[in-house]
C-alpha cells in the first residue's frame, strides 16, 4: 500500500451489496435471522458522507455460506464493473466466502484495476449490541478512498490485500495465509504448559 491517493471533490463510491451477517435481520415468527432486507440504510445514515456519493447496487441477498463459484463470479464481474465508472468500490459481503470472491475479483482484474475495491463485512449481525457492522463499513468506506488501486478486505482496523487472504475463524478475523500458517503466541504457550 501506498501513502494514498489525492482526489479533489465528490469521491464516487460504488456500493455493492451481496448480503451476510452484515446485512442480517431477525424474523421473530421463525425466530432466526435471514437475509430478507438490507439494514444499509440505518448503517449509512449513522455516517456523515459530506464528499462522497454513493451508488448502490444490489448484487444479491445471499448468506456466504450459499455461494457458488458462479456467485462469486458474478460479484467480480459487478465490481470490475463498477471499478470503471467509480472512483472505488466497496462491496458487503458474508465473511464466510468472503475471500473466495476477493480471490475472484483480483484474477479476474489481474493488473487492470485502476481503483481500489475494498470487501467488507461483519462477524455478528448489526441487529446484535455487540456488532462490528458499523465500524468495518465505516472503515471501508474510508479506505476505499485513500487506497491504491487493488483488492483488499478492510475489518477491525486493520487492511490487508489479495492474494493470500484467508478467514482465521478461530480468532474471528481476517490475516495473511503465511500468518495463518505461524503458530500464534497463545499455541506455543499451551505447548509449553501441557509439556512441563
Amino acid at each position: 500500500m501506498t501513502a494514498g491517493r489525492e482526489h479533489s471533490g465528490t469521491f464516487r463510491i460504488g456500493l455493492l451489496t451481496t448480503g451476510g451477517t452484515i446485512e442480517k435481520t431477525y424474523d421473530a415468527h421463525q425466530g432466526k435471522l435471514h437475509n430478507v432486507s438490507s439494514v444499509l440504510d440505518h448503517l449509512l445514515g449513522e455516517l456523515v458522507l459530506e464528499a462522497v456519493q454513493l451508488e448502490r447496487i444490489p448484487v444479491m441477498s445471499k448468506d456466504s455460506l450459499d455461494m457458488t463459484s458462479e456467485d462469486h463470479q458474478k460479484i467480480a464481474e459487478a465490481a470490475i464493473e463498477q471499478a470503471s465508472r467509480c472512483d472505488g468500490v466497496v462491496i458487503v459481503h458474508g465473511t464466510d466466502r468472503l475471500a473466495n470472491t476477493g480471490e475472484a475479483i483480483h484474477e479476474l482484474a489481474g493488473q487492470g484495476l485502476r481503483v481500489p475495491v475494498v470487501l467488507t463485512g461483519s462477524m455478528r449481525p448489526w441487529v446484535m449490541r455487540d456488532s462490528d457492522a458499523q465500524q468495518n463499513l465505516t472503515e471501508s468506506l474510508l479506505a476505499v478512498q485513500l487506497l491504491e488501486a487493488g483488492v483488499y478486505v478492510c475489518m477491525h482496523s486493520r487492511i490487508l490485500r489479495f492474494p493470500g487472504v484467508i478467514k482465521d475463524r478461530k480468532n474471528l478475523r481476517f490475516v495473511m495465509a503465511e500468518e495463518l500458517a505461524e503458530p500464534s503466541i497463545v499455541d506455543q504457550e499451551e505447548e509449553c504448559s501441557s509439556t512441563s
